[in-house]
C-alpha cells in the first residue's frame, strides 16, 4: 500500500512554527518565516479564512502581516489579540475585521473599470502561494500594540507563550530558564523568577493562578507564583528505557483528543482519556512537525467541521499546513434510537391486537 496521503491545505513562502485557530472568527493563523539571515526568505503571520466549499474545509489567505527581518517561532491568542515570540522579544498585535458599508453609485462605478468581474459560478484563478484574497466587504487589519524583551540568555530566544484564564496576563519562557508574567496589554512586568536550570520548553497558566512549567533540567514545575508548589523529575517519576535520556516536552489543556506532531513529521490523533490511537499518518510533512492545532468546537467550529469528529492542522518546516479530518464514530443518536424502540413496540403491541383480539 501506498504512504497514506493528508489534504495540504495552505503552502506559505516561508517555514512555518507556529498556528492557532480563531473559532469565532473562522480564522486560522499561522507563523514562521527565515528569520535575519539574508536568503531572501520572508518573515510574516499569515491570516487564513476557513469555509466549507462544497462540502470540503479549505483555507484562502485573508491578510499577511510582515514582521520585517524575525521570524515568529510562538504564538498564543485571546480574542482579537495575538502574542507573537520573536527572537527574544514579544509583540502584541491585535487584529480586526471589518465589514464594509454599502458605497455609493460613484464608488461602484469605480470599482467595476477596476477590472472585469467575475461571472457567477466561475471558478476563482489560480493564485500563488502568498497572494491575499479579500472577500466582498471586508477589510482585515493589523495593529502592533505593544513590544517587550522577554529573555536574557546569552541567545536569548523566547520559547512559549501564554495567556491566563481571562486575558489579563501573559506569561513567557525562554532560553534562559525564567518565567516572566506581563499585564495585558501594557506588558508592564509583574512578576519573574527562575523557574528551570536550562531552557524552558512549554508553560500553562491554569484558572486558579497556578502556573505549570517544563524544562531542558528533566523537570515538570507546579508554582503558585515564585513558590514551588509540587515538582516531577523524569529519573525519579518518569518511565526508564535503559540509559536513553529522556524530558518532559509540553503541558496542555485537557480534552476530549490529543493531537501529536513529531520530530520524523508524522501525525496522529488520540482519544485524551485512554490514550486510544484514531488517527495516525506517517511521515505527513516528511519533516519536522512545529506546531498542531485542532478546530475548536465552538463559534463556527462545528459549522467548519461539518459531519466530522475533529479536525486537526499541522504546520512544519516545510512550509505546508495540512489537515487531518476524523470521520464521526458516533452512531444514531440515542433520542432517534429511543424513538425507534417506541415505535417497534407499538407495532408489535398492534399487530398482536389484530392476531389476538383479546391480547390486551
Amino acid at each position: 500500500m501506498g504512504r497514506r496521503r493528508t489534504p495540504e491545505l495552505y503552502r506559505a513562502p516561508f517555514p512555518l512554527y507556529a498556528l492557532r485557530v480563531d473559532p469565532s472568527a473562522g480564522l486560522l493563523i499561522a507563523a514562521g518565516g527565515g528569520g535575519a539571515a539574508k536568503t531572501g526568505i520572508k518573515n510574516g503571520v499569515h491570516f487564513l479564512q476557513l469555509e466549507q466549499i462544497n462540502g470540503r474545509l479549505s483555507a484562502s489567505l485573508l491578510h499577511s502581516h510582515d514582521t520585517e527581518t524575525r521570524a515568529t517561532m510562538n504564538l498564543a491568542l485571546a480574542g482579537d489579540i495575538l502574542a507573537a515570540g520573536q527572537d527574544a522579544h514579544c509583540q502584541l498585535l491585535r487584529f480586526q475585521i471589518h465589514q464594509q458599508k454599502g458605497k455609493n453609485k460613484a464608488e461602484k462605478a469605480g470599482s467595476k473599470e477596476q477590472g472585469p468581474r467575475q461571472r457567477k459560478g466561475a471558478a476563482p484563478a489560480e493564485k500563488k502561494s502568498g497572494a491575499e484574497t479579500h472577500p466582498k466587504g471586508v477589510e482585515f487589519s493589523v495593529e502592533i500594540l505593544n513590544e517587550v524583551q522577554t529573555d536574557f540568555s546569552r541567545d536569548p530566544l523566547q520559547k512559549v507563550v501564554c495567556f491566563n484564564h481571562d486575558n489579563t496576563l501573559l506569561a513567557t519562557g525562554g532560553t534562559d530558564g525564567c518565567v516572566r508574567v506581563w499585564k495585558v496589554p501594557t506588558l508592564e512586568k509583574v512578576l519573574e523568577f527562575k523557574a528551570h536550570e536550562g531552557e524552558i520548553e512549554d508553560l500553562a497558566l491554569g484558572p486558579d493562578g497556578k502556573l505549570v512549567t517544563v524544562g531542558w533540567d528533566l523537570k515538570a514545575s507546579v508554582w503558585q507564583k515564585d513558590q514551588l508548589v509540587t515538582q516531577l523529575h523524569w529519573q525519579e517519576n518518569g518511565p526508564t528505557f535503559s540509559n536513553t535520556p529522556y524530558r518532559y516536552q509540553a503541558c496542555s489543556e485537557s480534552g476530549t483528543f490529543l493531537g501529536l506532531g513529531t520530530v520524523t513529521g508524522s501525525v496522529a490523533i488520540y482519544i485524551a482519556f485512554s490514550l486510544q490511537r484514531l488517527y495516525y499518518v506517517k511521515e505527513a510533512h516528511g519533516i519536522v512537525v512545529t506546531d498542531v492545532a485542532f478546530l475548536p468546537e465552538k463559534g463556527r467550529g462545528p459549522e467548519l467541521l461539518g459531519s466530522h469528529e475533529t479536525a486537526l492542522f499541522s504546520v512544519a518546516v516545510d512550509s505546508r499546513c495540512q489537515l487531518h479530518l476524523l470521520p464521526s464514530r458516533r452512531s444514531a443518536p440515542v433520542w432517534l434510537l429511543l424513538l425507534l424502540c417506541v415505535g417497534l413496540i407499538v407495532m408489535t403491541i398492534l399487530l398482536l391486537q389484530s392476531a389476538f383480539p383479546g391480547f390486551l
